[in-house]
């Protein structure tokens, strides 16, 4: 397998962060996995990079980069009332949720437009307009770099939460996924709980006769109006996760401020809505140096060009600690952090 030494990240983050890895990889195919466990071995430690959308990169890394090139899509299985697909896990997301739709393989229409890879959808455990990735999962195929061996895993082993996952908490490094399989239902419903979705004119003049393709179209449309294209302005997208809350405090922050926008959850929960959060405490739309938040979408971040991973952080910490004053509310960061 060929390794490059020093290798320049730059364009390999949506960010646009400058950094270099100590090394790094291409992975294509299953006849690299034992020689892939042997390489990791030499460095303190490896990180599995897919499109690059979800991490902010320190300058040097003082890991092996395992860039992940696999690529194919196919039916699985199936039976009278699902299909299950089976995509690579260097495959583009995006393409892969156009692919299934023009196909007739209905189910992932809301999901369209994120970026990434297939791979590392299951990692974040992706969600937009209603759908989150769970629903749609049956199951994957990994590789364990330590163990060198093949493991499939189902939505338990998998641990799936809000924007989290098994692989999420685990160390660095030792999962390389290679195959995720989708269960996709013949009799496909809409589904329209989101607001912008309910309101777009298209799907509301639809109404019960909608199709999966006017429902791609929609969700492609809402998300090129509210969020930058990376490679036009650096973004890792959404920075921040919609923090859930408890009754009492959602309670409480109603108390202090009008109009604040909740989404009940499962066990008396409330999902807040931290782009309101962020909008509300005057961030949209301001810039601190080279970085700052978008001016239509409060829960972006942007490069503005000549950004480092500390201006980054520095700006999302100043937006925590001033949400936190005035709401008592944590934000979390959804992009993960990688050294």
């Amino acid at each position: 397998m060929l390794e490059i030494s020093g290798f320049d990240l730059l364009s390999s983050n949506t960010l646009g962060l400058p950094a270099h890895a100590a090394a790094m990889t291409r992975y294509r195919s299953t006849s690299q996995l034992r020689a892939l466990s042997e390489i990791c071995r030499a460095y303190p430690r490896a990180f599995v990079l897919g499109g690059g959308s979800n991490v902010v990169m320190e300058r040097d890394l003082e890991s092996l980069v395992i860039k992940v090139e696999s690529a194919g899509v196919s039916v699985h299985s199936e039976t009278n009332d699902e299909l299950i697909i089976e995509a690579h896990a260097g495959e583009n997301w995006h393409k892969f949720v156009s692919g299934c739709v023009g196909r007739g393989w209905n189910g992932l229409e809301n999901l369209a437009l994120i970026p990434g890879t297939v791979g590392a959808a299951p990692v974040q455990n992706i969600g937009a307009y209603g759908v989150e990735l769970d629903q749609r999962f049956h199951s994957l195929v990994a590789w364990d770099m330590l163990d060198a061996r093949l493991v499939d895993m189902d939505a338990a082993d998998c641990q799936f939460s809000y924007r989290n996952s098994f692989f999420k908490q685990a160390k660095p490094g030792r999962w390389l996924i290679l195959k995720v399989r989708f269960k996709l239902p013949r009799r496909w419903h809409a589904v329209l709980d989101y607001p912008d979705l309910r309101r777009h004119p298209v799907l509301e003049k639809a109404a019960a006769s909608v199709t999966p393709k006017q429902i791609f179209d929609a969700v492609c449309e809402i998300r090129r109006e509210k969020l930058p294209d990376p490679t036009l302005l650096g973004n890792a997208g959404s920075f921040f996760k919609n923090p859930i809350v408890t009754l009492a405090q959602y309670e409480s922050l109603k108390s202090m401020v009008a109009g604040v926008v909740a989404y009940p959850q499962d066990g008396g929960l409330y999902k807040l809505a931290a782009g309101w959060l962020i909008d509300r405490a005057g961030w949209k739309g301001r810039r601190v140096g080279s970085v700052g938040v978008h001016e239509r979408q409060a829960l972006v971040l942007v490069n503005y060009g000549g950004a480092t991973a500390q201006d980054i952080k520095r700006l999302a910490k100043l937006i925590q600690d001033d949400v936190m004053s005035r709401f008592g509310v944590l934000l979390e960061q959804e992009p993960v952090p990688v050294s």
